[in-house]
C-alpha cells in the first residue's frame, strides 16, 4: 500500500511540477498568485498581513486550499473571516496550514502529525492517497524559493479557531 501510494505521490509531483514550471525562483506567495487557483488563499494571507512571512526566507511548507475549497465553506464564512475584527481567527486558521521546514511528500509517514505554525498539530494519513486532516492532496512537491506547497482540495481548521 505504502508503495502505491509512494508511486502515486510521484506522479502527482510529476504532473504538478510540469504545471508549475519555473515556479523554483518564486516564493510562495508568488507562485500562489501566478497559479490562478489560489486568488481567495491569496486574499486571506494579505488579510491576515502574512504576506511578508510567506515571503520570507522560511522554509515552510503549505498545504494551499484551492478557491473551489474555499467556496466550499459555508455560505458567507469567507466574507466574515475577511473583516478587520476576526483577523486574529483568521491568522489561526491560515497558520494552521502551514508547518515549519520544507516537508516533500517523500519525507511523509502514514499516521504522522506535523506541529503548525498555529501550534496545532495535522495529522497524515496515506491510508487512502494522502491526506492532511480531512482534506486531499491533489498536488504535491510544488517547490518554490522558499518551500513548497502541497494543493489541498479542502480547508482545514484547528480545534482551536474559535
Amino acid at each position: 500500500m505504502f508503495r502505491k501510494t509512494l508511486l502515486a505521490s510521484v506522479a502527482i509531483a510529476a504532473v504538478a511540477t510540469a504545471a508549475f514550471a519555473g515556479t523554483a525562483k518564486k516564493d510562495i506567495v508568488d507562485t500562489a498568485v501566478s497559479a490562478g487557483s489560489f486568488e481567495t488563499l491569496v486574499a486571506a494571507v494579505q488579510a491576515a498581513d502574512l504576506v511578508d512571512t510567506l515571503k520570507g526566507e522560511g522554509p515552510f511548507t503549505v498545504f494551499a486550499p484551492t478557491d473551489e475549497a474555499f467556496a466550499a465553506l459555508p455560505e458567507g464564512t469567507v466574507e466574515s473571516l475577511l473583516l478587520p475584527e476576526n483577523k486574529d481567527q483568521l491568522t489561526a486558521i491560515l497558520t494552521y496550514h502551514v508547518v515549519p521546514g520544507k516537508v516533500m511528500s517523500t519525507d511523509l509517514q502514514d499516521d504522522m502529525e506535523a506541529t503548525t505554525v498555529q501550534g496545532d498539530a495535522v495529522t497524515i494519513d496515506l491510508d487512502d492517497g494522502v491526506k492532511v486532516d480531512e482534506a486531499n492532496v491533489v498536488s504535491a512537491d510544488i517547490e518554490t524559493s522558499n518551500g513548497v506547497i502541497h494543493v489541498i482540495d479542502k480547508v482545514i481548521l484547528p480545534e482551536t479557531s474559535s
